[in-house]
C-alpha cells in the first residue's frame, strides 16, 4: 500500500514527472535543493512562486522593503490587505507561499543584503536567484557566488525590456559582462520610465526555467537573453569568454563583499524613496523610538517589524536594525538629515 504522503507528492508534481528533462529523478533533485531569492518585488515574487510550486526543498526569500499600493500592479503574491498593513515583502511572500506548498521550507529574511550579511545568507544554498533592482546588489551577489563557486541567475526588467543570463562557477562572471561599477553605469530605471507587469512575469519565468535546469543538471546555454515584450522582440547573445583581467573572477578582488562600509543611501526603484543604512551595526528599540517621535509626528504606526512616522511631507519607516526608508524625497542629503534628526547618527 502506497504511503499517503508519497501519493500526494507524486500527484502534486505529476506534470513535472511526465516532463522527460525533469522526471522523477529531477524532482528528487529539486526536493533536495536550496535556493536564495534576493528581492521579493516583481521579479522575486514570480521566481519564488515558481520555486515553491516546483517543489524546491528550501527557498530563502530576502527583501528589505514593505508592500505599498504601487506594488500591486506587478508584484503578484500581494494583495490590498498587505498594502494596507504595509507588511514586509519577505514575510508576506512566505505566508502566501506556505499555503501553496506545505511540503517545502520557506525562510523569509526581512533585511537588506549587504557586505555584512551576504555570505551568511547566500553561501549555504545551491543557487542564487536575482530579483533585485540595482547593480550594486548584483555585484555583491556576484562576489559571493565567485568566492564560494555558486551558480546564480541574473534577471533585470525595466519599461518593457528585460534581460536574463546564467552565471556558472566555471564560466564568465557578471563582472566579465558588466565591468563598470554601478556608480558609473547609468541607464533607465523604473523610477524614470516605469515597468509593465507582463514583462516581469516573463522575465521571472525565464529565470525560473534556468533555475530548474541548473538544479536538475540539464545543459545551460551561456547566453544573455534580451526581450522587449511591447515590441514583440527577443534575441540572445553569447556570453563573453571568461576574462583573465576581470577584477572578480580573474584577479579575485571582491570589492563589494570585502568592504568596511555599507551603502549609506540607496534610491529605491519605483517611488520617491531613499533607503538610509547606518555604517555600524545597530539594534534599535522600536518602543523607545515610537515614544520619542510621537510629540513631533502627525502619526506614528508601530508593528513588530518597524515604526512608521509621518512628519510634515515625509514618511520614515524605521526597522530595528537601524535601516530606514525615507519617503517623500529623492534628495539623499535631505534623507540623511531626516535620519540624523529623528533616528540618530
Amino acid at each position: 500500500m502506497q504511503h499517503p504522503e508519497l501519493s500526494e507528492t507524486h500527484s502534486r508534481y505529476s506534470r513535472q514527472h511526465l516532463f522527460a528533462p525533469i522526471g522523477i529523478t529531477g524532482q528528487q533533485k529539486l526536493g533536495a535543493a536550496r535556493v536564495a531569492v534576493v528581492g521579493a518585488g516583481a521579479l522575486g515574487t514570480v521566481i519564488s512562486n515558481h520555486m515553491v510550486r516546483a517543489g524546491v526543498g528550501f527557498t530563502r526569500i530576502i527583501d528589505r522593503d514593505i508592500i505599498e499600493w504601487s506594488n500591486l500592479q506587478r508584484q503578484t503574491l500581494y494583495d490590498e490587505a498587505d498594502a494596507a498593513e504595509a507588511k514586509p515583502k519577505a514575510l508576506a511572500a512566505a505566508e502566501k507561499l506556505s499555503k501553496v506548498n506545505s511540503q517545502v521550507q520557506i525562510e523569509p529574511m526581512v533585511t537588506d543584503l549587504t557586505a555584512a550579511n551576504a555570505e551568511r545568507l547566500l553561501r549555504d544554498v545551491d543557487l542564487i536567484l536575482d530579483g533585485t533592482d540595482n547593480f550594486a546588489t548584483r555585484f555583491l551577489i556576484n562576489d559571493v557566488a565567485v568566492l564560494h563557486r555558486l551558480p546564480w541567475i541574473y534577471a533585470g526588467a525595466v519599461a518593457s525590456r528585460g534581460m536574463v543570463a546564467p552565471f556558472l562557477p566555471d564560466g564568465p562572471c557578471f563582472r566579465c559582462l558588466f565591468p563598470d561599477d554601478p556608480d558609473h553605469a547609468h541607464g533607465e530605471t523604473c523610477d524614470t520610465v516605469g515597468v509593465i507587469g507582463p514583462l516581469t512575469d516573463i522575465v521571472g519565468s525565464l529565470a525560473s526555467t534556468l533555475a530548474l535546469k541548473c538544479i536538475v543538471g540539464a545543459p545551460i546555454a551561456r547566453t544573455l537573453t534580451h526581450l522587449d515584450v511591447w515590441e514583440g522582440r527577443q534575441s540572445t547573445m553569447k556570453l563573453p569568454a571568461k576574462q583573465e583581467n576581470c577584477s572578480t573572477c580573474g584577479r579575485r578582488i571582491f570589492s563589494y563583499l570585502h568592504t568596511d562600509r555599507a551603502p549609506e543611501t540607496v534610491s529605491l526603484c519605483g517611488r520617491d524613496t531613499i533607503q538610509v543604512t547606518p555604517n555600524t551595526n545597530l539594534t534599535l528599540s522600536l518602543d523607545a523610538l515610537a515614544k520619542d517621535v510621537r510629540a513631533v509626528a502627525q502619526s506614528v504606526t508601530q508593528t513588530p517589524f518597524f515604526v512608521r512616522v509621518m512628519i510634515d511631507s515625509f514618511t520614515l519607516t524605521v526597522f530595528s536594525d537601524g535601516r530606514a526608508l525615507i519617503q517623500g524625497t529623492s534628495d539623499t542629503g535631505v534623507a540623511r538629515s531626516l535620519y540624523a534628526r529623528y533616528v540618530g547618527t
